[in-house]
């Protein structure tokens, strides 16, 4: 792909308007200063000093802040939060995201909010050190009437032509606790059959069986899982096994390979590999998948093959995992610096 061809498809994602359908959460950064460390008095424990709190939407908020460093000109956030601090931060940050319209992102009291509590060690030229992660999650299934509220906003953002695209991800633990439960996966299968060119790439962390034919989104371990193959296949292996399933689906495969890549199949039964670039310095994998589900779906989204999709959703995540202490994105320029 030449820098002439990336502008093009690049010059359409204002014009873009996507729903990213799925779990929210707050990813809180605490930034501590080792050289303010105590001891407790009443304990006799070390006292971690907080210099700096910064937060950011995470899990599905991710892809939505991909989203927005790329330009994307509306952007539907369909989930939840709860009535309490870390809703309100949460709903605080997704409103000051550009393009973000909060119309179908629900505040309850039926849920608390989903948190990522990052304690990050802080130190002059060095990387930041992440402690033990705090997370705060729900854990009992997400009532009835918020789903039907949920599937409600989905179709009526599909029904009603307000979208371009969207995306699934599921970042729960135990399913139906998060957004994208069963019932909700029944009413996507139907928008498929209503709306067969409606682009819906999605994304589990726990697995894509059973899910409707949309486009797919895993790395190589989800897919071996998903095929009910043996773990740690090959490439051809992983190519044939990508083909099988675009070919069920009649739908695109995406499979993340880490250091070997990309690789994307169609129902068409093509195998585009795209290998993975130089590494530049220390890295930071956390949000390089999440880059590449944004960077693959306005890419399709704005006219680009298969192929060109893979190209710049694996130049997005070398943007990305160079990237450190935080969950990175990457912007048009980024790309384009990389691809040139």
């Amino acid at each position: 792909m030449n820098a002439a061809r990336f502008q093009a498809i690049a010059s359409a994602f204002p014009r873009l308007r996507i729903a990213v359908i799925g779990d929210f959460c707050l990813d809180r950064y605490l930034e501590i200063d080792p050289a303010r460390g105590e001891v407790s008095i009443e304990t006799g424990l070390a006292v971690y000093n907080v210099v700096n709190v910064r937060s950011q939407p995470g899990a599905a908020g991710t892809i939505l802040n991909n989203l927005v460093a790329l330009g994307v000109g509306e952007i539907h956030p369909v989930g939840f939060c709860g009535l309490d601090g870390e809703g309100f931060e949460l709903r605080r940050s997704l409103l000051a995201r550009a393009g973000t319209r909060l119309d179908h992102f629900i505040e309850t009291d039926l849920r608390r909010t989903f948190t990522y509590c990052k304690p990050l060690v802080m130190e002059p030229d060095r990387a930041p050190l992440e402690l033990n992660r705090l997370d705060s999650k729900n854990w009992s299934p997400t009532p009835e009437s918020l789903q039907r509220q949920l599937i409600d906003s989905v179709r009526r953002l599909a029904g009603e032509g307000h979208v371009d695209a969207f995306i699934l991800m599921d970042q729960v633990d135990v399913p139906d606790t998060g957004v994208i439960t069963s019932l909700l996966l029944e009413a996507v299968r139907q928008l498929v059959v209503e709306h067969p060119r409606l682009l819906i790439l999605a994304d589990s962390r726990r697995s894509l069986s059973g899910w409707p034919p949309v486009c797919l989104k895993m790395n190589a371990v989800e897919l071996s899982t998903l095929m009910k193959t043996r773990a740690g296949l090959s490439l051809d292996e992983i190519r044939e096994a990508a083909v099988v399933l675009a070919q069920r689906n009649s739908r695109d495969v995406f499979v993340t390979l880490s250091e070997r890549g990309i690789l994307g199949a169609t129902s068409g039964g093509e195998v585009h590999h795209v290998p993975s670039l130089p590494i530049r310095g220390e890295i930071d994998i956390v949000g390089a998948g999440d880059a590449v589900t944004a960077n693959l779906t306005c890419a399709l989204a704005a006219g680009a093959s298969t192929h060109e999709a893979v190209v710049i959703a694996n130049a997005a995540a070398s943007v990305v995992i160079h990237q450190l202490g935080t969950t990175g994105m990457a912007s048009p320029a980024q790309v384009a610096e990389l691809l040139g």
